[in-house]
């Protein structure tokens, strides 16, 4: 079935259209170019401020001049993460999309409905004629997912709107009205290299769901590098191991599914009997929540060089000792992560080491507690540690007359109350109501599964009721 079949059509449709545009973070610049050109084809105020947000603005439908003004927000990058086996080049080519069951999901990739499907949701809104809505600006922000720069960029006087929907979220029962804060942390150190003096392993840790470093760190899935981790630090117990090259994981905002390293050990069949008990304990441990995990040890072959003995047992302590996952729950909101880390990338090649953390949390003395218990750990093995990208989370206003609207709005609609939360996740709204305090905001949206990993798929009921939850916010924004 075509997507521009499925309700609601024109959502589906503006969504293929943006999927067939490439929009990598910070490679963004065709996706601002069909964006801006899509509202200038509107007749529409159309601009583009210099760190390149799209901004178009619609006046309000006739009878809603008296309303509150809107701006409805959403991001224009997606996180680009591919399984293995599949060839594809999210900078030339769109995504390839299918129809399964009640899904929308990609071949192998990132699905890009985080944010896609709300820039389709804004799309749509944008050139229909007959939804009745107050004066609308619509904010099309870049770089949410690797720096929130054009969120951060967003300079005050741009918008005049006094109620904001980020439409950001991925859970259509909630209504979210907070988030956390974040930092990233980078760990570094340069090794000299020699030639290793032992036999050659290779481990290589697969088949890890993955999924959003904020939203799913609290349930207990699988991450790849400190598995890996795991496995070395087995080792050093009994072998002299020296690490040619560790190659572990992706973006800061995915929990890694996949690791591998090449190391050289004393004796190979040894590490591999004493390595494979542990990995047989593992793939225990995570047997309900990751069915296809996969760990693999064995003998190979390696012209590269290896850092020393001493320098490797470094670099192994500090990976089996850099937190990962949740650091502290909330005390003030029921089941809320408060402050976690993500241990999201591992590169040592040619002695360059390099670890690559986001760090977050909804309250900022938290986040900086984690964050330097990394930098503590990292300092002590001699590793050199930059903090960097730090935003601010949004403080929940739980009383606001927009929440208060939508709550109604969503029990009369689907005869149950809705969820107001906040969420362990990086929106762009505690940025944007840093230079906007006045503004009321909330995020909701239609409901989004592994976002953030190749498995990520949008549920068509999903999209079909928050299609319409939206159109009947819009018709009921108060008056001035």
């Amino acid at each position: 079935m075509e997507l521009s079949n499925i309700e609601p059509q024109i959502i589906w449709k503006n969504f293929s259209k943006l999927n067939a545009v490439p929009r990598p973070s910070k490679k963004e610049e065709k996706v601002i170019a069909f964006i801006k050109g899509f509202g200038e084809n509107l007749g529409l105020e159309t601009t583009v401020d210099e760190v390149g947000n799209v901004i178009i603005k619609k006046p309000a439908t006739a009878g809603m001049e008296n309303r509150k003004s809107i701006v409805l927000q959403s991001h224009l990058d997606m996180v680009c993460q591919k399984n293995n086996d599949v060839n594809f080049d999210f900078e030339t080519e769109g995504i390839k999309m299918e129809i399964d069951g009640d899904w929308v999901k990609a071949k192998g990739t990132t699905l890009g409905a985080d944010n896609g499907l709300g820039v389709a949701t804004i799309m749509s809104i944008l050139e229909s004629s007959d939804i009745p809505h107050p004066a609308l600006e619509a904010l099309f922000t870049i770089d949410e997912e690797t720096g929130m720069t054009g969120a951060l960029g967003l300079k005050p006087g741009q918008l005049t709107g006094e109620i904001l929907l980020n439409l950001d979220t991925e859970e259509d029962d909630e209504i979210d009205i907070g988030c956390a804060g974040g930092v990233d942390v980078t760990i570094t150190q340069n090794y000299s290299v020699d030639t290793p003096t032992g036999q050659i392993v290779t481990l290589e840790v697969k088949g890890l769901q993955g999924g959003h470093s904020g939203m799913d760190i609290h349930k207990g899935f699988g991450n790849s590098n400190i598995i890996l981790g795991r496995l070395l630090y087995k080792g050093i117990e009994k072998q002299n191991i020296q690490i040619i090259s560790i190659d572990g994981g992706g973006l800061r905002n995915a929990i890694p599914r996949e690791a591998s390293a090449v190391i050289s050990v004393r004796n190979a069949q040894e590490f591999i009997e004493e390595a494979t008990i542990l990995k047989k304990e593992i793939l225990e441990e995570f047997a309900s929540v990751e069915p296809g995990f996969q760990i693999n040890i064995e003998n190979s072959t390696s012209s590269d060089k290896a850092i020393s003995e001493a320098d490797s047992k470094k670099v192994i302590l500090t990976l089996k000792a850099l937190h990962n996952g949740v650091y502290r729950m909330s005390p003030d909101v029921a089941d809320l992560v408060e402050a976690s880390n993500n241990v999201a990338r591992v590169e040592l090649k040619g002695g360059e080491l390099k670890i690559l953390n986001l760090t977050r949390s909804s309250v900022d003395s938290s986040k900086y507690s984690t964050a330097e218990q990394l930098k503590s750990v990292a300092e002590l093995a001699g590793m050199n540690v930059v903090f960097s990208g730090s935003y601010p989370g949004w403080k929940p206003k739980p009383g606001s007359e927009i929440v208060q609207l939508m709550e109604k709005i969503y029990t009369e609609k689907f005869n149950e109350k809705p969820h107001v939360v906040a969420c362990h996740a990086g929106l762009e709204c505690g940025i944007i109501g840093a230079n906007y305090p006045e503004m009321e905001m909330v995020s909701f949206g239609p409901t989004i599964r592994g976002a953030h990993s190749p498995d990520e798929k949008a549920n068509i009921p999903s999209a079909q009721k928050f299609w319409s939850f939206l159109k009947d916010i819009l018709a009921n924004i108060p008056q001035k």
